[in-house]
């Protein structure tokens, strides 16, 4: 691992250079093999600063796009240049490395490790805060993390999240029945995907997933149905492996105007009809239920199943 620390902090050193002088992408590996040479000479994992190096400068436009919409109060060039690239083999490494290879958890502490050697008095923090947000916001499916040494029977804490498929129902003059709208939110990764967030202890599921609806997206909702429960096992760079059990509901609500609350992570909520959701970037995982939603919703009162309680 020490072999890794320093290849990255290799990486590191080339980028911030190709950062400072402006340098065009092609002198990348000129100044990797420079640095190789005066700082790590014998290094036996050369590959993974390659690797790591061409991995940013390949998604660098996506990363940056990332840290833009997840610390949109540090415009990217006030960023110090450390933090920056420290950030971007954070982010390189969380969102297209390989789990197996380099476990979430290990790619946010080994880039908390380099915002404190190298960056100022509160890198560590910040680089800290924006790939935990990040985190926070990859997909269920992505987030669990069992690599080298874990035990798959450990499990240090354990977190409930309520989340809702939202929708209303609008009576147009001009048409036959009621139009439908759903209410999505849209994450920095450019998916358009259900509000969700945590239950806190002693508080219902249902009383839980209605604040934090009230909370994500402004509106106030009425629980009508269960859609399922998801378990699943998380790494989480401080409390360990984490069981995290997220309650799907459909809930109705009246209100027509959505407001965005704070969360690093989202960027947009909006309404949209059914017709229009085929053409969105929605997660995989997630469509299921959405459809499950969708079909309920269109079931006749009769036919609709109730929740208890």
């Amino acid at each position: 691992m020490a072999n890794r620390h320093l290849s990255r902090s290799i990486a590191m050193q080339v980028l911030f250079e190709l950062d400072f002088n402006d340098s065009k992408k092609n002198k990348a590996e000129e100044i990797l093999k420079r640095n190789l040479k005066e700082f790590a000479p014998g290094l036996d994992d050369s590959k993974f600063v390659e690797k790591i190096v061409k991995g940013v400068l390949k998604e660098q436009k996506k990363i940056d796009t990332i840290i833009k919409k997840t610390a949109p109060e540090w415009p990217l060039e006030q960023i110090a240049i450390i933090d920056r690239n420290v950030l971007r083999i954070g982010l390189y490494e969380l969102l297209f490395g390989n789990p197996k290879d380099v476990p979430k958890k290990v790619a946010i502490n080994e880039s908390i490790e380099l915002a404190k050697s190298f960056g100022g008095e509160t890198s560590g923090k910040f680089v800290n805060g924006v790939l935990g947000t990040v985190y926070r916001e990859l997909p269920e499916s992505e987030k669990e993390d069992d690599g080298p040494n874990k035990d798959p029977e450990k499990i240090d804490c354990e977190e409930k999240k309520g989340g809702a498929v939202v929708y209303r129902k609008e009576n147009l003059p001009d048409k036959a029945g009621d139009d439908v709208f759903l209410a999505l939110v849209h994450d920095v990764f450019g998916y358009w995907t259900l509000s969700k967030g945590g239950i806190e202890e002693g508080e219902d599921e249902k009383e839980g997933t209605i604040r934090e609806i009230k909370e994500k997206m402004g509106i106030d909702i009425k629980i009508k149905e269960s859609l399922g429960e998801n378990d699943y096992v998380a790494s989480h760079p401080e409390k360990g492996r984490v069981k995290k059990s997220v309650f799907y509901f459909l809930a109705e609500t009246k209100d027509k105007g959505l407001k965005l609350g704070e969360s690093g992570g989202l960027d947009d909520v909006r309404w949209f009809k059914l017709e229009d959701l085929e053409g969105l970037k929605i997660y995989d995982d997630l469509k299921p239920i959405i459809l499950k939603a969708i079909k309920i919703i269109k079931t006749p009162p009769s036919g609709a199943r109730k929740i208890n309680g």
